[in-house]
């Protein structure tokens, strides 16, 4: 597959979380929930978990507004940390953090994969904060914080 082919099917990825995210969804019961905003762009994100008998992060439920790729990342990390230990998404969250910092990661963290579309970010450095944001959240509220920041 040629890079723009890579790119345009990236590209479709995010605008299909962005517009329609799968994972939207408020939780109403919930052991923790942080939130956060960026007023650069007016991404706003709120993460609720609730976490499974044996400590992982059973359900996660996220509230947001914001641009295509905010959206896009809050809803592919939903698919990519439930179920996971919170030391497992903290490693996760920190190769997603390189992934659109780069635009690559050395990682060979499988959960890692369903996050690619977003490491086109890194050509856009003012949208990492949008891509992050979702993140900062979660390990706010997995940290037992109510709000986070996306810096």
């Amino acid at each position: 597959m040629s890079f723009d082919a890579v790119r345009d099917l990236y590209q479709d990825v995010i605008l299909r979380h962005g517009r329609n995210p799968v994972h939207m969804q408020r939780l109403e019961v919930f052991d923790a929930a942080a939130s956060g905003d960026n007023p650069m762009c007016g991404d706003r994100c709120e993460v609720r978990i609730q976490y499974a008998p044996d400590g992982a992060v059973g359900t996660i439920g996220f509230d947001a507004r914001g641009c295509a790729i905010s959206m896009a990342s809050a809803d592919l990390m939903v698919e990519a940390a439930t179920g996971r230990p919170p030391e497992d998404i903290r490693a996760l969250a920190s190769d997603f953090y390189g992934l659109v910092r780069t635009g690559d990661t050395a990682s060979e963290n499988t959960a890692l994969a369903a996050l690619k579309p977003l490491s086109g970010v890194a050509e856009y450095p003012s949208r990492i904060k949008c891509a992050t944001l979702p993140w900062a959240a979660l390990l706010a509220a997995l940290d037992g914080q109510t709000e986070a920041s996306s810096e």
